[in-house]
C-alpha cells in the first residue's frame, strides 16, 4: 500500500494532501452507499483525466489541477451541479491526453470542496458516485465530454460467506496497519466501522500499494465476489512483505549499533528483495539470461555463454569469481556476432565519396572500386588486409574514413605505435585482475558491427621487448586464410574477423617483419606535386582553415601563384601537413587585420607571402653547392619523403687512407669502399693518376652529421663524387642521381623512385640520373609530374662519368697528384696504401 496504507496519495499532478481524516473517510450506512452509487448517471458527462490514480465509487480524494484543459472543466462543473466524469490515464507520462489515450471505465463524481491555490493551478475534493462507461467521446476542447451509460457491480454471495470474506478482509486489512509503522492506529478504527461491503471494497482497493494498471482492473471488474478476491491476494502479499519486513527487522536489530545504521538498511533492503525473488543479483543474472536468449550466438559461443551463466548463478556475489565470469559474460553479449551492416555496393557513389574527400591518389581508389566490384559480383569474399606506405601528411589515415564511408561500415582506429605488449593485441587471461581482450576484440565490440572498418595505424613502429612481439600475434589477425577463427586470449572463444577490413598504415616497411609484411597488401602513397599540392589546398586546407579562424569565405582568397609560392619556398615535405601550418599562418594574419577593422576582406597574392609568413624558408641551392670538384647530389628517401643529399669527397696528402664521416651506416661504408675499388681498377680509362691512390687520402663526408643515414641508393652518387675529385672535373650541378653500384661496374634498381623525383623537382634539378630497371617505376609516374625533368637511366658504370661530371677539369689531375721523390720515399717507408677506412665516431 501507498506508504504500507497511506489513504493520503499524491494525485495527479501535484503532491499536495489534506488532513481531514474525517472528510477522507466518510463513514456510510448501508442505505447511504445504496443512494451514493444508485445515482442516476446523466447520458453526458464531462470527463477529468487523472494522471496517477483510479477514484473508487463512495472514495474521497483530494486533487490538483493545472491542465488548461482541467481548469475549465472544474470552472464550469463547480458553478453548476458539481457533477463530472473521471477516467485513469493508459499512461501517467503523457502530458496532454487524447481520447484514446483514456481507459473507457471511470468513476462519476461530485465536487465537494474548491481551493484555488498562489500557483493559479486549483485544489478540489471530489468523492466517488457510480462508475460508468464510455460509449464515445463526443467533445475534447475545451475539455473532454463522453456520452456514458451505467456500469454496475454484480453482487454474487449472500449471507454468511459474504460476512466470513469482509471478516477476513477487515482483519487482514488491520493486520497490515499494525505491521506497518508509518500508517496512523486511527485507520484500524476507520476500516472496522465501515459498514457497506462495497464501500470497503473500494475504500481498501483505492489504497492498495500496486500500479495504476491493476487498481484499473479492480475497478473494471463486475463480478463482486472476483473483485473481493483479488483484492485478498493484494492484501495478503501485502502481509508476507510486512511479516518479512518485521522477521528482518527483529533478526539484525541485535547486531547493529549507531555506526552500523547505513549497512543495516542495506542489508534490510537486501534481505527483502532476496525474499521476493528480485533481489539485484538474481536481477542482473535474469537480465543476462534474456539477452542470451535474444543473441544470435554462434554454437560454441552459446554453450559457453550458458555453462558460464550456470557457474555465475552458483557463484556468492562476494567471491572475487563473481565479477569474472560477470564481465565475461557481458564480454560475449556485447560483440557482433553475426550483426553485419549492409554494403553499399554502388560503385558511382564510392568513387565520388573518394574523390570528394581526397585528391589524387588514382592507385588506391583504383583498388577500393575493384574490392566494391568483386563483392558485388560474388556477395560474400573475405575481405582484403591493405598497407598504406608513405610518407606522413599524405593522407593515409584519413583514407580509412572515406573508404568506410565509401562503403557504409563503421570505422574504427587504433593506433599501434609504441605498442611493446602481445597482450594489447590478444587480450589478457582471466587470471589476471583486472583482464581485458585485446584491441582487436574491443574495436570489435564498439563498431557493434562484424565487418567495420579497422584501421591499424603506424604499424612500422610496433615494438617488441620482453612482454612479447606484438607483430607475431598480428600475424593471425592480418592473414585472409586465419583470421576465420581468430582467438583472444581473454574470449578463449573463435571469433570471426574474415569480413573485416583491415587497413594498416606504415611511414616505412623496413622494420615491419617479413611475415607480417608478407600478409599484407602494399599500396604505396607517393608524395604530392606542386599541382597536386596546390589543387589540395584549394580544395581542403585553405576552406577548413578559413572556418578554423573565424573568417568567412567572401573575407579571404588565394591566387595560385600565392599558393605556389607558400609550396616552393616554406615548405619541404611530401604531404601537406606543413602546407595547412603555413595557410593556417597566412589566414590567421587576416583574421586579424579583420578582426582590427583594418579591412573588410583579403586578396593573397605572391607579394604578401612574405608579409604573413616571414621570409622565405627554403631554397633551391643543388647547383651552387656543386661549384668544385668532388661535391654530387644524391637522391635519398626516408620515411618521410624523397629528399636530396649532398656528398663531399676531398684529398690531403697522405698515405691513401679513406676516412668517413657523417653518420653513415655500414651499407653505405661499403657502397664508397667499392666506388674507390672500381676507380682503382679503371684509373688508367678514366685519367686519374696512380699516385691519387698512394700518397694522397681520401675524405669522404656526408652533410647532416646528426641525421644517421644508410642504404645502398647513393653507390652512383659516392661514385660521382670520389670520380669527381680525383679528375678534378666538376660534377654537373643540375644534375642528381641514385642507383646501388657493383665490384663489375653495374647500377642496379632501388626504391623510392617518385619520392626522389619530386625531391629533385622541389630541389630545382633539371636532369636525374636512374638505374635502367627503374625505367617501369618512371612508367608508373604521371607525366605531368615529370614535367620538363630529363630522365636517363644507367646499366652499367662505364662511359656514364662523362654524363655526370663536366668535360673541363679544374685542375689537371697529374700534376695536382704530383709529390716529391723524397715524399713518396717518407711514405713507402711507414706503409702506403694501406686502403683502411676510418669513421669518425
Amino acid at each position: 500500500m501507498k506508504d504500507r496504507f497511506n489513504i493520503f496519495e499524491r494525485l495527479d499532478e501535484s503532491d499536495h494532501g489534506f488532513d481531514d481524516f474525517e472528510q477522507a473517510i466518510p463513514l456510510m450506512s448501508e442505505e447511504e452507499e445504496r443512494e451514493l452509487t444508485e445515482s442516476v448517471i446523466p447520458e453526458s458527462l464531462p470527463i477529468l483525466p487523472l494522471k496517477n490514480t483510479v477514484l473508487f465509487p463512495g472514495v474521497v480524494v483530494p486533487i490538483t489541477v493545472g491542465r488548461d484543459r482541467s481548469l475549465a472543466l472544474v470552472k464550469e462543473a463547480y458553478a453548476g451541479d458539481k457533477i463530472i466524469g473521471v477516467v485513469t490515464q493508459k499512461d501517467e507520462d503523457v502530458e496532454e491526453p487524447e481520447a484514446s489515450d483514456l481507459h473507457t471505465v471511470g468513476t462519476m463524481a461530485r465536487i465537494i470542496k474548491l481551493i484555488k491555490m498562489p500557483d493559479g493551478s486549483k485544489s478540489i475534493v471530489i468523492q466517488g458516485k457510480s462508475a460508468f462507461e464510455v460509449e464515445e467521446f463526443t467533445q475534447s476542447d475545451p475539455y473532454f465530454k463522453a456520452k456514458v451509460k451505467s456500469y454496475p457491480k454484480e453482487m454474487d454471495i449472500q449471507g454468511v460467506e459474504l460476512d466470513a470474506s469482509i471478516r477476513n478482509i477487515k482483519e487482514t486489512a488491520t493486520r497490515i496497519i499494525n505491521l506497518s509503522p508509518n500508517i496512523p492506529t486511527e485507520a484500524t478504527i476507520a476500516v472496522n466501522n465501515i459498514n457497506s461491503p462495497s464501500f470497503l471494497l473500494n475504500f481498501i482497493s483505492s489504497n492498495l500499494n500496486v500500479g495504476i494498471n491493476k487498481k484499473q482492473e479492480l475497478l473494471e471488474i463486475q463480478n463482486f465476489s472476483e473483485n473481493l478476491k483479488r483484492v485478498m491476494e493484494f492484501l495478503e502479499q501485502e502481509v508476507q512483505v510486512l511479516d518479512m519486513s518485521e522477521k528482518i527487522r527483529t533478526k539484525v536489530k541485535s547486531d547493529i549499533d549507531d555506526q552500523q545504521r547505513e549497512f543495516y538498511l542495506r542489508q534490510q533492503m537486501k534481505a527483502i528483495q532476496e525474499e521476493l525473488g528480485e533481489d539485484a543479483e538474481h536481477q542482473e543474472i535474469e537480465k543476462l539470461r534474456e539477452k542470451l536468449k535474444t543473441k544470435d550466438l554462434p554454437e560454441h559461443a552459446k554453450t559457453e555463454a550458458e555453462k558460464e551463466l550456470r557457474r555465475l548463478e552458483m557463484t556468492p556475489n562476494s567471491s572475487p569469481n563473481y565479477g569474472i565470469i560477470h564481465s565475461y559474460l557481458e564480454w560475449i553479449l556485447d560483440l557482433p556476432w553475426n550483426e553485419y551492416s549492409e554494403d553499399k555496393l554502388d560503385l558511382k557513389y564510392a568513387k565520388e565519396v573518394l574523390d570528394e574527400d581526397h585528391y589524387g591518389l588514382e592507385k588506391v581508389k583504383k583498388r577500393i572500386i575493384e574490392y566494391l566490384a568483386v563483392l558485388k559480383l560474388k556477395q560474400d569474399m573475405k575481405a582484403p588486409i591493405l598497407c598504406f606506405y608513405g610518407p606522413p601528411g599524405v593522407g593515409k589515415t584519413s583514407l580509412g574514413k572515406s573508404i568506410a564511408r565509401a562503403l557504409n561500415r563503421e570505422f574504427e582506429r587504433f593506433s599501434l605505435g609504441g605498442i611493446r605488449d602481445e597482450a594489447e593485441i590478444r587480450g589478457h587471461r582471466r587470471t589476471y585482475i583486472g583482464a581485458l581482450p585485446g584491441r582487436i576484440i574491443r574495436s570489435m565490440k564498439k563498431a557493434g558491427k562484424g565487418n567495420p572498418v579497422i584501421m591499424l595505424d603506424e604499424i612500422d613502429k610496433v615494438g617488441a621487448d620482453y612482454r612479447g612481439d606484438p607483430t607475431s600475434a598480428l600475424l593471425e589477425v592480418l592473414d585472409p586464410e586465419q583470421n576465420d577463427t581468430f582467438s583472444d586470449n581473454y574470449l578463449e572463444l573463435e571469433y570471426d574477423l574474415s569480413k573485416v577490413l583491415f587497413i594498416a598504415t606504415a611511414n616505412s616497411l623496413d622494420t615491419i617483419p617479413a611475415p607480417l609484411r608478407d600478409r599484407m597488401e602494399i599500396i604505396d602513397i607517393s608524395g604530392y606535386t606542386l599541382e597536386e599540392k596546390t589543387q589540395i589546398a584549394k580544395k581542403y586546407l585553405i576552406p577548413k582553415q578559413v572556418k578554423e579562424n573565424g573568417l568567412k569565405e567572401e573575407q579571404i582568397s588565394f591566387h595560385d601563384d600565392a599558393i605556389e609560392r607558400i609550396i616552393d619556398q616554406y615548405t619541404r615535405e611530401s604531404g601537406v601537413r606543413n602546407l595547412e601550418r603555413q595557410v593556417a599562418g597566412v589566414s590567421r594574419g587576416v583574421a586579424a587585420k579583420v578582426a582590427a577593422g583594418e579591412i573588410e576582406n583579403f586578396d593573397v597574392k605572391v607579394d604578401d607571402i612574405e608579409e604573413f609568413l616571414g621570409k622565405q624558408k627554403f631554397f633551391s641551392d643543388a647547383a651552387e653547392r656543386t661549384t668544385v670538384p668532388g661535391v654530387a647530389t644524391g637522391l635519398a628517401w626516408t620515411p618521410y619523403g624523397g629528399d636530396i643529399l649532398f656528398i663531399e669527397a676531398s684529398v690531403s696528402k697522405g698515405s691513401g687512407k679513406l676516412n668517413i664521416t657523417g653518420q653513415l651506416g655500414d651499407v653505405m661504408k661499403e657502397s664508397a669502399m667499392l666506388a674507390v675499388s672500381y676507380l682503382k681498377a679503371h684509373s688508367e680509362t678514366i685519367g686519374i693518376p696512380e699516385e691519387a691512390f698512394k700518397y694522397w687520402d681520401l675524405h669522404i663526408h656526408v652533410p647532416a652529421g646528426a641525421v644517421p643515414k644508410d642504404g645502398p641508393s647513393a653507390g652512383v652518387s659516392l661514385m660521382s663524387a670520389i670520380a669527381s675529385i680525383f679528375t678534378q672535373r666538376k660534377v654537373k650541378g643540375t644534375i642528381a642521381l641514385t642507383g646501388e653500384i657493383t665490384l663489375r661496374g653495374l647500377v642496379l634498381p632501388v626504391g623510392g623512385i617518385k619520392e626522389k623525383v619530386l625531391a629533385a623537382k622541389r630541389a630545382g634539378i633539371t636532369q636525374v640520373l636512374l638505374p635502367k630497371k627503374n625505367e617501369k617505376d618512371v612508367a608508373e609516374i604521371e607525366q605531368d609530374v615529370i614535367g620538363d625533368l630529363k630522365v636517363n637511366y644507367l646499366e652499367r658504370m662505364d662511359g656514364v662519368l662523362d654524363l655526370m661530371l663536366e668535360k673541363e677539369t679544374m685542375n689537371d689531375p697529374t700534376e695536382y697528384f704530383k709529390v716529391s721523390d723524397a715524399y713518396k720515399n717518407t711514405v713507402s717507408g711507414n706503409g702506403a696504401g694501406s686502403s683502411q677506412v676510418t669513421v669518425n665516431k
